[in-house]
Formats: C-alpha cells, sequence, structure tokens
C-alpha cells in the first residue's frame, strides 16, 4: 500500500498508525469526467482527484484511495465503494459530520451516500466478490429527455428476448477477449465469471427505458460495452443470438460487436462478504 497521497502529504501522519478502514459508497454522474482513476495529466478532470481533495481538505492528510471499479470517461455510478487506512480519531467521526462535510467539499455530480469501517488492511477492489452494472438504452423513435445523460438513444426498437437469449452464452466463467479494449488485453489475464444477465422495460421519469443488468466477479476494460452493442446486434436482428458465443469462442476483439456509448453504463452495485462492512452511526 502506498504510503503518501498524491500531494506527497504522508498518508497519516507521522506518529499515526492505521486502525482500521474507511469505506465510502459513492455516486457520481460521470458525464464531466475523464473517468474515475486519476490520470498522470494535471489537467484531466476525475472522479478520484475530486474525492481525493475534498477527502484531503476534511482530514488535512494526504489519503490513498483504493476503488471497487474503475469506470470509463462518461460511465456514472450509483454504488462505487472507496476504502483507505484510517485512524482510530478519523474512525470516530459520526457519519452525520462525513456526509455534511462531503456535501461542503464535493462538486454536485458526486456525492457520498454511505460511509462504513472494514477491518485494517480492507481493500474496496480486492476484498469485492462481485460487482453490478446497468446499461439502459432508450430504443424509440423518439429523443429521450430527462434521461438523455444516461441513456443510449438506438432510434430503432430492440427485440430484448433475442437479446436475452444471446446473453446466455456469456454466463460462467469465459476468457472475454473478445469483449475487451484491445490494448488492455496485451499480456493480461482475460478470464472473467458472469455470474447473471437479464433485460428489463422500465419507466425512469416518464421515459421508458430498456435496461440491462449483468453481475460478475470483476470485468475487464470496456467489456460491458462491448457486450451490450453485441447484443445490440441481435436485438436489430442483423445477428443471431447463437453469433454471441460465436464471438466469445472467437477471442478476437474483430469478432465481436461494436462498444456502446459510455452515457448508458452505471456502475450499479458491489458484494462483500457479510458483516465486512460497518455502517457508521
Amino acid at each position: 500500500m502506498n504510503q503518501e497521497g498524491k500531494s506527497g502529504v504522508s498518508v497519516l501522519g507521522e506518529g499515526t498508525s492505521e486502525a482500521g478502514a474507511l469505506v465510502l459508497r459513492i455516486a457520481y454522474d460521470g458525464g464531466a469526467y475523464s473517468g474515475f482513476a486519476e490520470q498522470p495529466q494535471p489537467d484531466v478532470h476525475t472522479v478520484a482527484g475530486e474525492l481525493r481533495r475534498g477527502l484531503e481538505t476534511f482530514l488535512r492528510r494526504g489519503v490513498d484511495l483504493t476503488c471497487a471499479g474503475r469506470t470509463d470517461a462518461g460511465v456514472h455510478a450509483l454504488a462505487q465503494y472507496v476504502s483507505m487506512p484510517a485512524t482510530a480519531e478519523e474512525l470516530a467521526i459520526p457519519r452525520r459530520r462525513w456526509l455534511r462535510a462531503m456535501d461542503a467539499l464535493l462538486p454536485r455530480d458526486i456525492a457520498v451516500g454511505e460511509v462504513y469501517h472494514a477491518p485494517q488492511g480492507f481493500s474496496a477492489r480486492f476484498d469485492a466478490r462481485a460487482r453490478t452494472y446497468v446499461y439502459r438504452i432508450a430504443d424509440r423513435p423518439d429523443r429521450p429527455v430527462l434521461t438523455r445523460s444516461h441513456v443510449w438513444w438506438h432510434r430503432f426498437p430492440l427485440d430484448e428476448q433475442a437479446m436475452l437469449e444471446g446473453a446466455q452464452h456469456l454466463i460462467g466463467e469465459h476468457d472475454f477477449k473478445s469483449f475487451c479494449k484491445v490494448a488492455s488485453a496485451i499480456d493480461k489475464p482475460t478470464c472473467r465469471n458472469v455470474m447473471g444477465v437479464g433485460f428489463e422495460r422500465t419507466c425512469e421519469m416518464g421515459e421508458d427505458v430498456l435496461a440491462f443488468t449483468i453481475t460478475g466477479n470483476a470485468f475487464l476494460h470496456s467489456m460491458v460495452r462491448t457486450i451490450v452493442g453485441t447484443l445490440v446486434e441481435v436485438g436489430t436482428h442483423r445477428r443471431s443470438p447463437s453469433w454471441v458465443a460465436d464471438a466469445l469462442a472467437a477471442c478476437e476483439r474483430t469478432a465481436a460487436g461494436p462498444t456502446a456509448p459510455a452515457c448508458g453504463l452505471t456502475f450499479a452495485g458491489v458484494t462483500y462478504d457479510e458483516g465486512v462492512l460497518i455502517p457508521v452511526e
């Protein structure tokens, strides 16, 4: 674990020691950000950068953040989890004070929804058992208005039953090399376990939306968006549901469909072992 935050300030300060982990559940509208993770370029606007600055202002020290899953530019989150080492004094801060401080220090498109304590050494990334994403599509000719920044406007109706049939081929542990960004797969493992998939037609803010939900142990770079782009090929009847299995078996990015736009994707939740996260009162 790093011993210095981005600011170069000692993470816990001289003479202090880690008493446990602090875990924040955060939500954000990713439209204005170049993804979650901070980048080497100082002028790149990221969610982690804003969160770190807010926490460092509140705690008056550098912080070392670990997230459950890095989201790409333009991707949103309802339940991203972020962990960091904390002192006993920091773990004693009440929930109400945390929420008020973060509300004052974070921009309006990032919010802390819950605060937890976890054992020393806890990692929001490595201790996660599963992650869930939801991708929303407006498959109709009229332009979405209130949901426009959180859906992919497809314009043409989709056959969700055919898409669900195709998605069944993805369930289980497979090599998902066909469904990730080429550069991110070089000399890296590309096997993942998809635990569940589903489609649901819902109404959000008065507008009809087709929502695709997928849960897995972890996801590759652009994996969910490429899966959605592939399933949309099936939903328009340009491809058969069995083509998804062929694309998966090919282990070649060109075998799958296009990558769906980032705006429709939301990081919806993370599963941890029961009892490991203790809500702060």
